[in-house]
């Protein structure tokens, strides 16, 4: 059998990230390579990558797919006619790359942050938006993002000072909202990871003080403590139900009345917090392992 030859996808750096992530991947091809596979890193984007020449696409930091959704579907497309076999799933990342999977995952009754739809084209009616997700303030951004990008905090006088400007931005693309959670700022955001749906490791994600958003780049900071039983439990039975074939899953969840709510179920490019958990990179590895032993979905 001739070894396969794997890419392992990154993006063009435009400056908006630290280097966090690229430390990571770099020590993840690092040991992919010390393990004797064939890996390339490969920004998912540079039109000069003969994909064919692949054997599989591993996802593992396309950053800025959000800002570029239409290439991102078009390249996934292309992957497929090409039968370039890709983790996660193809139709798992399509899934993935909207939030509207969010009221999908709401109407199904799971335990998800309460979550109104915007719908591309529409206005804002703040009188509405408050009293259906009964809260004193409430959080705005797109169906289609990442990293907090045009996200708001806004409390009703605020929504209204912003409601022209949001709905200019709801006539180029949906949004969605959901009610401001105090607990992310007082207990912090849980981050589950699990390969090939083991679990391997967590993280408790906290803000800087003033601020609502968890991520590193924002000032937010990690921590690693041993997360409740129960609510390993939760994230696991999501990822059971949602993430099947999956490389990689993070959940991303606040911990409300003892039980996790879900934020995010990140199956596309999760920063995988790997440098905080000894093995998490070995027991990456032995889930790519078994990812190549199993014959290709077709």
């Amino acid at each position: 059998m001739n070894t396969p030859q794997i890419a392992l996808i990154t993006y063009k750096d435009a400056g908006k990230y630290t280097g966090v992530s690229e430390e990571e991947n770099g020590r993840l091809h690092e040991f992919l390579t010390q393990k004797g596979l064939q890996v390339t890193s490969q920004i998912w984007d540079d039109p000069t990558v003969d994909w064919s020449g692949y054997d599989l696409v591993l996802l593992k930091s396309p950053w800025d797919y959000f800002d570029k959704i239409d290439v991102f579907y078009a390249w996934l497309n292309k992957l497929e006619e090409l039968q370039v076999r890709v983790l996660n799933p193809i139709d798992i990342v399509r899934w993935n790359t909207d939030k509207r999977y969010l009221v999908e995952l709401q109407e199904k009754g799971e335990q998800v942050v309460p979550t109104v739809w915007l719908e591309q084209g529409t206005q804002l009616n703040v009188a509405d938006a408050f009293a259906q997700l009964r809260s004193e303030k409430i959080i705005v951004k797109p169906a289609v993002s990442g990293g907090a990008k045009n996200t708001f905090a806004l409390t009703r006088q605020e929504a209204e000072a912003q409601a022209e400007s949001i709905n200019a931005l709801l006539q180029e693309e949906s949004f969605l909202a959901q009610p401001f959670i105090p607990e992310i700022q007082t207990k912090g955001e849980w981050s589950f990871l699990f390969f090939n749906g083991m679990y391997s490791h967590a993280v408790l994600k906290t803000a800087k003080a003033g601020d609502f958003r968890v991520q590193h780049f924002f000032g937010g900071t990690i921590h690693t403590p041993e997360p409740p039983a129960k609510l390993l439990e939760d994230a696991h039975n999501l990822v059971d139900k949602y993430a099947p074939g999956c490389l990689y899953a993070r959940v991303d969840g606040v911990e409300l009345d003892g039980k996790l709510v879900l934020m995010e179920l990140e199956l596309i490019e999760p920063f995988l917090f790997m440098a905080t958990s000894e093995g998490a990179v070995e027991r990456y590895y032995e889930a790519l392992m078994e990812q190549l032993q199993q014959p290709a979905k077709v």
